[in-house]
């Protein structure tokens, strides 16, 4: 079972794994932006292998993970959680909470975007589940004469999976990430990532009230990380583009994912912007309120 608070690439990438094993993935409904607890307990069973939730969410609330764990556990399924390890300076580690797997993704460490990749991502499990982690994870594919074949999808090296296009020996390695985010933690140390966390907390929790005081419908809760949603009155792909004008880069577009979210524009608000850029989003989007 998977929430349907996940990222939906998150999800599909889930479903598109389970199909190989035959197994069948139940997506539980979001209410008012964070996992429906009642549907979670009205569909879950002794049949269900995992319950899966991300903390804090794809709309950027932070789930009740204490409640989640005793439902998953209770029917004898793992609980596993997604989360973002920069949140985890400010947030209780989902470990805490009884999480059997938590994975996530370390670009928030000293990754740059890169137009999407490559990241890192990290895969923890309690001690009792050690060694049951795959060593490798082999996909089934075909070559280009339709002749069944099998990749290796944790070794994304061109020589596997396109080697009659490859020119060189030289590929994208997780461990050069793995360094960089490593090397970034080490020089924030403890209490740097912690304030970091804070800043990200204060800053967006800032930039709600001013869209509240502004008179924006502001369609989240108060228990978030650095991000939360906005209603406007105007499609976001319009908006983007007239923020785009003005060197602004806007929010993200629900409607992409979810016909009951159009119109409505997922903010984040990192440790990197300053009081007076988030004043002049606010302002730059009075039209559209």
């Amino acid at each position: 079972m998977i929430s349907k608070a996940v990222h939906p690439e998150s999800r599909n990438v889930v479903k598109t794994y389970a199909k190989g094993q035959h197994i069948d993935v139940v997506e539980i409904d979001e209410k008012n932006g964070v996992t429906d607890l009642t549907a979670l307990e009205s569909q879950i069973d002794d049949t269900v292998a995992a319950v899966i939730v991300q903390y804090p969410n794809f709309y950027g609330q932070v789930e009740v993970l204490q409640e989640i764990a005793p439902l998953a556990h209770d029917n004898k399924a793992l609980f596993v959680v997604s989360s973002n390890p920069l949140a985890l300076g400010a947030l209780t580690p989902p470990g805490q909470f009884g999480a059997d797997i938590v994975v996530g993704d370390t670009q928030v460490f000293g990754i740059s975007e890169a137009f999407g990749g490559p990241h890192c991502g990290y895969f923890a499990v309690t001690s009792k589940l050690t060694r049951k982690v795959p060593g490798r994870l082999v996909g089934e594919t075909v070559d280009e004469n339709g002749k069944r074949g099998y990749v290796l999808t944790l070794q994304a090296r061109e020589q596997h999976i396109r080697r009659d296009k490859a020119t060189s020996n030289i590929c994208s390695n997780q461990a050069l990430n793995a360094l960089a985010s490593s090397v970034a933690m080490s020089a924030l140390g403890k209490q740097g990532l912690t304030e970091m966390a804070k800043q990200n907390i204060d800053k967006s929790h800032f930039a709600k009230k001013t869209f509240q005081e502004k008179g924006f419908n502001v369609v989240s809760g108060d228990a978030f990380f650095n991000e939360f949603v906005v209603k406007l009155s105007k499609p976001i792909k319009e908006v983007n583009l007239g923020l785009l004008d003005q060197g602004i880069i806007g929010g993200y577009d629900l409607g992409n994912y979810e016909e009951k979210y159009a119109n409505h524009m997922l903010v984040a608000v990192t440790e990197m912007r300053t009081k007076e850029e988030i004043e002049t989003l606010v302002t730059s989007l009075e039209g559209a309120k």
